[in-house]
């Protein structure tokens, strides 16, 4: 096996690294002419959407209309090779756990359902029949409904959702554990309580016409790549785009961008970022409060000086509450604080104060940086308050703009994916069935885990993704989905859950993003939102990898009647015609209207957003500026306490170039200087030396947590990188296993992957 190389990349992200990614991915594929013209229907009018990131469509109408992980994540589902029922024979899946998580996925194509035999360990077929069957027996002979688990992944379309949803409720529960519990939970949670709604409030166009660009807690070079066109054009445009992001990533330093001819033949750029901050992890909050800080400073002087104020009072009078509790908590909070924790100095933080105060139009724009942490909640509700307090909240070039991941994750929630029962869409669909439905709130991904632990939950259906994989604790996580009497995963390839039995366990391979659905009503339309509140039809080009496959829709029906019979609808005829399933969500859900008639508009539709009109859903009619205690001390200052001799580290968690969520489409991280491995921890050179250690070091990380459990992961090899001391970094899903699972954002239950407090030491040999 060859070596894990470490390399210095000094190039700009995208130009022709991004186009001879693109390429050997496609030859991997084993059917690289194919998946050219496959491409080439990526996003585009009469194709299908991508089925990566949830970045949306913009505006220009380009030949290609992808980026370099989309181009992945497309080779990837529609490779020739496949996983049959002869690999599973062949295979144990004790043999199977032993391997790593991209072998698992590189092997090909799920071809038909598969039933584990635990006598034998190896999976064996099943007719489709025979597994609904089993389905229906487990779930029916449970003595409450609430002893299910109902996963799902942001993959799964508004179609396979809604059903999803209305199976599940109509069943009797709301355990919905879905994989925003473990990304942006807290972006929801603080845009309901400050705005009212749950999503972002900008559209493409007004990053057109932003003066600046805050951009907190994340990497689109690697993330979501397409950002990088929007993030480009608007730098063209002027935008001062100001990134704070604990590493240096490339991708928000400088672009080439593939489909330009003057910049790949020249080997040029453009320049994103025209700031760059890299805050301690878990100092955000405390950076924005800088700010703000720094704003009062400004808007002092100018009164004293007979300037305008430097906050939009008019906007402030009219649509806001909190104001004066606010900032007398700013004014008591000491700069010495908050720069111990944010890691960045007053004087940096009053360049920005300065710099966000000329700027008539402001986006603040963020990712998982900034929601895996226990004050996250709070972290989102600052960022919200700096957009208050000058109107940048449904105005043209102004907004908020958390970017979700998965390619349907805020559709999936549109769609009523949410263990907190949503009341608005509970009375539609009572009236609209005419029954009653489950009110009482239900398991998150936390929960769930939790409620598999101590073997009150007993079935678990998975919906798409990679629970076992994702989720935190990853020994805990897969111990608890052991005890189960059945785990069901609906999946387009093998992972690392599917190894991951209860006493019994169901493989149930679907179609993918890229291929036809035909039913005897003809071929089939589904549709997703992206993270502008676009909705896009999509229709696959390609024939399904096997004749054994349904979709995820037909599988859901298919359970739902084996389970429920007609109960509330006849499953199989909406099945069969997806149009019918839209006629209900137009029912229930608001902002629908015409949807069957809609989705043949080229781009979509926009389903609204009533913060962006400045109609505020809160109860007090207005938006809420809303005060929360910086936290007293962060992760690792509190364990730091406990371990007086150790150097105690903050960890977090991340992707490397060449993986989407789990999927890991090679062992490359281009940017980072990565070849050939994952098996590295990226740390301060000060940090290095400290301990002791040298450059590609082997060491072991240890997390610390209050439960007296030991997490240890060996064998990482150090790097230097341009990361705060204090702070290193190291990828997932491998790290995993070091984030406790009951280390979780103050009401969002999300796993604070981005904050593990952690100590690193050389490996005894």
């Amino acid at each position: 096996m060859k070596e894990t190389t470490i390399k210095i990349y000094d190039g700009s992200a995208g130009g022709w690294g991004a186009l001879a990614s693109t390429a050997t991915h496609l030859l991997k594929s084993k059917t690289p002419l194919k998946n050219i013209q496959t491409l080439l229907k990526t996003n585009q009018k009469t194709g299908f959407d991508c089925p990566g990131c949830a970045w949306g469509d913009t505006k220009h109408n380009a030949l290609a209309s992808f980026c370099e992980n989309g181009a992945k994540a497309v080779n990837w589902e529609a490779t020739s090779k496949k996983v049959t029922r002869e690999f599973f024979a062949e295979h144990s899946v004790s043999d199977l756990d032993k391997e790593s998580d991209y072998f698992l996925e590189s092997e090909g194509r799920l071809t038909e359902p598969m039933r584990y035999n635990a006598a034998t360990d190896h999976y064996e077929p099943i007719s489709w029949q025979k597994a609904f069957n089993l389905i229906a027996e487990n779930l029916n002979q449970l003595d409450s409904p609430d002893q299910a688990e109902f996963y799902t992944s942001g993959r799964a379309s508004n179609e396979a959702a809604f059903l999803y949803q209305l199976f599940v409720r109509s069943f009797g529960t709301n355990n919905f554990p879905d994989c925003s519990n473990m990304c942006h939970e807290a972006s929801g949670v603080g845009l309901t309580e400050s705005l009212g709604i749950g999503k972002g409030t900008v559209g493409f166009e007004d990053f057109d016409q932003a003066d600046a660009i805050f951009v907190f807690g994340q990497n689109p070079g690697t993330n979501h790549p397409r950002m990088l066109d929007t993030l480009r054009d608007a730098a063209l445009n002027n935008a001062k785009i100001v990134s704070f992001n604990n590493l240096r990533e490339r991708g928000l330093e400088k672009f080439t961008h593939p489909q330009n001819p003057i910049e790949m033949l020249t080997n040029g750029h453009t320049k994103i970022s025209s700031h760059y901050y890299t805050p301690r992890l878990g100092g955000d909050m405390a950076l924005v409060r800088g700010i703000v800080k720094g704003l009062i400073q400004l808007d002092k002087a100018a009164i004293a000086g007979n300037k305008p104020s430097i906050f939009d009072h008019a906007f402030i009078t009219q649509h806001t509450q909190g104001l004066d509790d606010y900032l007398a908590l700013v004014n008591d909070t000491e700069w010495a604080f908050i720069e111990n924790q944010s890691g960045i100095t007053q004087a940096d933080l009053m360049d920005i104060a300065n710099l966000y105060a000329k700027s008539e139009r402001v986006i603040c724009t963020w990712a998982m940086g900034i929601t895996q942490h226990k004050h996250s909640v709070a972290t989102v509700q600052e960022i919200l308050n700096l957009l208050l307090l000058r109107g940048n909240i449904g105005k043209p070039g102004a907004g908020a703009a958390p970017v979700r991941g998965h390619s349907n994750v805020q559709g999936d929630r549109t769609m009523g994916i949410n263990e907190q029962a949503p009341k608005d869409l509970l009375d539609a669909m009572e009236k609209q069935f005419g029954r009653a439905f489950p009110r009482h709130a239900g398991h998150n991904a936390v929960q769930a885990v939790e409620a598999m632990q101590n073997k009150q939950a007993k079935v678990f259906i998975g919906l798409g993704g990679n629970f076992a994989a994702a989720m935190a604790d990853t020994d805990v996580t897969r111990a608890a989905m052991r005890n189960c009497d059945l785990v069901v995963n609906i999946s387009t390839k093998l992972n690392r859950s599917h190894i991951t039995p209860g006493k019994n366990a169901l493989i149930l391979p679907c179609l993918g993003r890229t291929e036809i659905d035909e039913t005897a009503k003809g071929e089939q339309t589904i549709t997703v939102e992206d993270s502008m509140s676009m909705v896009h039809g999509s229709g696959g080009m390609l024939d399904p990898v096997s004749e054994n496959l349904y979709s995820e829709v037909a599988i859901i029906a298919r359970i739902s009647k084996a389970t429920l019979g007609k109960d509330p609808i006849d499953w199989l005829e909406y099945a069969a015609d997806h149009s019918k399933i839209r006629d209900l969500i137009e029912k229930c859900i608001p902002g629908f209207a015409n949807f069957n008639e809609r989705i043949k508009k080229p781009g979509g539709f926009y389903l609204g957003n009533k913060a962006a009109e400045r109609i505020w859903q809160t109860d007090s009619q207005k938006a809420q500026i809303i005060s929360n205690a910086l936290p007293e001390k962060l992760i690792e200052d509190i364990v730091a306490e406990s371990l007086p001799n150790e150097r105690v580290l903050s960890l977090q968690t991340l992707r490397s170039h060449d993986q989407y969520n789990t999927t890991i489409y090679g062992l490359n991280d281009r940017y980072r200087g990565i070849s050939n491995g994952r098996d590295v921890v990226f740390m301060n050179a000060e940090d290095i030396k400290a301990l002791g250690l040298i450059a590609e070091q082997a060491v072991t990380i240890t997390s610390h947590w209050t439960d007296g459990t030991t997490r240890k992961i060996s064998g990482l090899k150090v790097v230097p990188f341009d990361i705060p001391k204090g702070n290193v970094a190291a990828y997932y899903p491998e790290t995993n296993p070091l984030v406790p699972l009951k280390s979780y954002g103050d009401r969002s239950f999300t796993p604070t992957s981005k904050s593990v407090a952690v100590t690193i030491a050389a490996v005894k040999h």
